[in-house]
């Protein structure tokens, strides 16, 4: 029976190593491998704390006020060895600074004609992007320079403002060419003086590839360094895609890419926005990207003065403690494995032998199907000492123990280690048990688990059992072996059980869920005790209210990243209080505004900022 369950497992499995997987560019090999940079916004908009460039574009300032600030910023306590120090600590193998944005003032000491720059137009009078670029090099990190192809600023260009442009490109072409080498001059200067690793464009929704000269502009970049990466804010032509602000739901198409985030709502240093994401949310974003395969590119923006705001200091030291931590689960890994085989987020190591599984809860187990192969050690990244056992029923389910474990403040790390890449299934039947065997399960966490599983699977087990809507005079058949807590536990969570249905797909949520039958709510399972609050990505509804099933507290819930001027949603993150979490599983009911909608589409550049 053994032989013959095997080669049925070869004919329905696969290897990690064999998936599909596009032929490898060498030069995009440390990018893939680095998972983390950072992302640096600093120019004269941090004087008065307003919007880059936007501000003026978009009339809310006039551009004399908004180049006014060219007086205030004097980058006086600029040190920028402290920056790299913090920067390099946190992680990070690459930083991306903005040479120039729209509004086209550049930190460099720039020649090209009539260029505005911070050494000769600012009270700083010197140049502030070569000392950064330098100690970057010096620390080993790749140097990475953002640059605006608009710039609004700049008499020989086009558009002014969102309602003002300066000339039409066809009824001048001399002007719009002069442009063109004013743009391509300062790529030369960036190119010879600082040899940067990878250009960061922004702003080529304003004109076509023919009209920048695209092809040109990345001849000139080549010039310097053949190896040069690009983004792809180059109209198409770039090596990487860069959604930005929202956490793609599905894992992006590209071999290669990069979410640029911020830590709170803007980009640049703007004093009043204190919408930070707290420390645990953004090691919990890098994990989530990780485990689809992409780098985060996490936002900073330093004071005018030089310094780097406390909060965003305080972000970075601590993604370095985790980092630090996780090391062998961080870099050079590739995207984890499917969610039907693990509910949660995953990577896979760069020999294919190690599966890692990044966990956001204390919990006493976990559970992984369709697992063709036996892990020769499983162990917590970071904890010599901490240990895991682990068993298989059904001969593909594998149940974790982690109740000796010591849990990370914000994810903990699981490896599981093969000697051969292990063979994962691709068409498994679901560990489902009958309720009566549920129900004569001692281990009450275990059993409301495989509840919760079924249910999230599409097999309500508990349909025609004798459940009520309300979880009052059930008439569930039991027998001198049934769990009476277990029992309980159904009736208190009836609500989120009784004709309940399929949960979320993968991406939505990082968890078990449950739909109602009008889809007008949906139900979280959130198993142990989450060490922040639960997100959830990629629901287009507005939210009519959260409860604790059960006990009917009303909890809050705050939207991160949400641009209101954007389809795509923002981040729903759910904080519940521990005194209120249910011993064996804690279930959280969302009532939406009208049926679910979900959104899965492609999170891309923004090219608006109102």
């Amino acid at each position: 029976m053994m032989k013959a369950f095997f080669l049925g497992l070869v004919a329905v499995s696969c290897h990690i190593n064999a998936q599909t997987k596009p032929s490898e560019n060498k030069k995009m090999i440390w990018f893939k491998d680095a998972k983390l940079g950072i992302f640096i916004h600093w120019g004269i908009y941090s004087v008065d704390g307003i919007s880059e460039s936007w501000s003026f574009f978009n009339n809310y300032i006039s551009h004399e006020n908004y180049m006014k600030q060219l007086n205030g910023f004097s980058a006086s306590k600029y040190k920028p060895e402290e920056w790299v120090e913090l920067i390099k600590n946190s992680g990070a193998q690459y930083a991306v600074i903005t040479t120039k944005h729209h509004d086209g003032v550049a930190l460099w000491n720039s020649k090209a004609e009539k260029a505005t720059t911070i050494p000769e137009h600012s009270s700083a009078k010197k140049d502030v992007l070569s000392p950064f670029v330098n100690s970057l090099k010096k620390s080993g990190l790749k140097t990475g320079l953002y640059f605006s192809l608009p710039d609004w600023s700049h008499p020989y260009y086009d558009v002014s403002t969102r309602t003002k442009k300066r000339y039409e490109i066809k009824e001048n072409p001399e002007r719009w060419k002069q442009f063109i080498t004013y743009y391509q001059t300062q790529l030369n200067e960036l190119s010879l003086q600082y040899h940067p690793d990878l250009l960061w464009f922004d702003g080529d929704w304003e004109h076509t590839s023919a009209e920048w000269r695209a092809p040109h502009t990345l001849e000139i970049l080549k010039k310097y360094n053949p190896d040069i990466i690009i983004n792809s804010r180059l109209n198409n032509h770039g090596d990487y895609d860069t959604p930005e602000q929202g956490i793609p739901v599905v894992k992006p198409q590209s071999q290669y890419w990069e979410l640029c985030y911020t830590m709170n709502d803007s980009w640049g240093y703007q004093p009043y926005d204190n919408h930070y994401k707290t420390p645990n949310m953004i090691v919990r974003t890098l994990a989530d990207v990780i485990s689809m395969g992409g780098n985060l590119l996490l936002d900073i923006g330093p004071k005018p003065d030089g310094t780097i705001p406390e909060k965003q200091a305080e972000i970075l030291r601590n993604l370095g403690r985790w980092t630090s931590k996780n090391k062998v689960a961080v870099y050079k890994t590739s995207h984890g494995i499917p969610f039907e085989n693990f509910k949660g987020k995953s990577s896979v190591s760069e020999n294919k032998k190690s599966i890692f599984l990044y966990l956001e809860e204390a919990k006493d187990f976990v559970k992984i199907y369709g697992l063709g192969s036996k892990p020769a050690a499983v162990k917590i990244v970071g904890d010599e000492n901490a240990r895991v056992n682990f068993n298989f029923s059904n001969e593909t389910t594998m149940t974790l123990d982690l109740s000796q474990v010591k849990f990370d403040q914000d994810v903990t790390t699981v490896e599981l280690t093969f000697k051969d890449p292990p063979v994962l299934l691709k068409n498994f039947s679901p560990d489902l048990h009958p309720l009566t065997d549920i129900l004569q399960n001692t281990h009450t966490k275990t059993a409301v688990y495989d509840i919760a599983n079924a249910i999230h699977s599409g097999k309500n087990i508990l349909d025609g059992s004798g459940l009520t809507s309300d979880g009052e005079d059930m008439k569930i058949p039991e027998s001198e072996k049934t769990n009476p807590e277990t029992l309980q536990w159904i009736s208190k969570h009836a609500e989120a059980l009784y004709g309940t249905g399929k949960g979320l797909p993968e991406g939505h949520y990082s968890g078990m869920s449950a739909l109602s039958k009008d889809r007008q709510t949906v139900y979280l399972f959130v198993e142990g005790t989450p060490t922040g609050p639960v997100a959830l990505k990629g629901i287009k509804n507005n939210i009519a209210r959260v409860r604790i099933v059960g006990e009917g507290s009303i909890i809050s819930h705050e939207i991160y990243n949400k641009l209101y001027w954007s389809d795509t949603p923002g981040i729903i993150y759910i904080a519940i209080p521990k005194d209120r979490l249910d011993k064996n599983l804690t279930v959280i009911a969302l009532l939406l505004d009208k049926p679910l909608e979900l959104y899965r589409e492609k999170v891309t550049a923004i090219e608006s900022n109102l």
